[in-house]
């Protein structure tokens, strides 16, 4: 692409926040400046875990962009970068300043050995379709899932609750398949559910690797961090059997990401141990976080689960999670 004359792509800093805030007010109902200074002072904290440009003319900034690694979400393997946010401002439009932008994005992911780009948008959002389309993105072979609490069997009924998948045989990538009578009792009265803190990184770890088969600590500490520190609050949870945990789900409510407008909490990770599995542990962990998001206001959960996981998007489907209105894009670089 032929660089535009006058546009200095540089990195985003701490002092571009006004002029960040008031493009992405341009663009939307309202302002989301309290999204804006988590995510910068995140990039701030953590360097290699974050890229984000500014788009500037005569001094002034036109355009953003800000995206976060992936290193591992439900089991992935290949390094990635989530497209969270890019935005130019009204009058600098339609003149490439977003194609140039994520050009950069490109550069800096290739110099770190990034193999692809995700991102969702919704699919009423022409704009951004159009825009992702010309970009490369093609649909990814996952699906965003979403649930509106209220509606949510979990939390509509916590008293009582049945599996129309109890008859369904265990899988090593079912992490919380109920058996029979699970639901008989509230769901998060199997174990002792309450907020994951820092000190359960190396059980978290443990759970981690039995699962996938691999040491992910790196991964492990970083999302711990992104859900202990980043999150506008505390939402991620763990679960515990006689003092032992059999299971977390890390999740995060912001207002921002992809664009949302409106708080949504999402589900980044969830992992049950395996000598825990088969006992409603993660069904009772996202009964509770369910329990905490609505007293929070929170009115929507949302997760993105690949297509090839049908173990994991059956547990989803059980919990009352259904196709969302957004769609997952990728782009391969390599």
């Amino acid at each position: 692409m032929d660089p535009i004359h006058g546009l200095k792509l540089r990195r985003l800093a701490a002092a571009d926040l006004d002029a960040v805030v008031a493009i992405d007010a341009a663009a939307g109902a309202r302002t989301r400046r309290a999204y804006f200074e988590r995510r910068l002072a995140a990039a701030l904290r953590q360097p290699e875990l974050h890229l984000q440009f500014a788009a500037e003319e005569n001094g002034a900034l036109v355009g953003h962009a800000l995206a976060r690694v992936l290193e591992g979400e439900f089991g992935r393997t290949r390094p990635g970068l989530r497209l969270e946010v890019i935005g130019v401002a009204p009058a600098a439009q339609r003149r490439g300043i977003g194609r140039a932008l994520h050009a950069a994005l490109e550069g800096e992911a290739g110099k770190r050995s990034i193999a692809e780009f995700r991102t969702a948008a919704a699919w009423r959002d022409h704009a951004m379709l159009r825009f992702l389309a010309g970009a490369g993105y093609a649909l990814a072979d996952a699906l965003v899932l979403d649930s509106a609490l209220r509606e949510n069997p979990l939390l509509a009924r916590p008293e009582s609750f049945s599996s129309p998948s109890r008859d369904k045989s265990g899988d090593p990538n079912d992490w919380s398949a109920p058996q029979a009578n699970d639901f008989e009792q509230l769901a998060r009265d199997v174990a002792d559910v309450r907020l994951l803190s820092a000190k359960d990184i190396d059980e978290v770890v443990r759970i981690d690797q039995h699962i996938t088969g691999r040491d992910r600590r790196a991964y492990v500490q970083h999302a711990l961090d992104e859900a202990l520190r980043e999150s506008g609050v505390r939402i991620s949870l763990a679960a515990r059997i006689d003092g032992v945990m059999a299971g977390y789900v890390m999740a995060r409510a912001d207002l921002g990401d992809f664009g949302r407008t409106e708080p949504v909490a999402v589900i980044d990770t969830l992992g049950v141990s395996p000598e825990y599995a088969h006992r409603g542990i993660g069904h009772a962990l996202l009964q509770q976080l369910f329990l905490n998001l609505d007293a929070l206001r929170i009115e929507r959960v949302e997760t993105l689960v690949a297509v090839r996981a049908a173990a994991l998007l059956g547990f989803f489907l059980d919990a009352g999670f259904a196709p969302a209105q957004r769609l997952a894009f990728v782009k391969n670089l390599s």
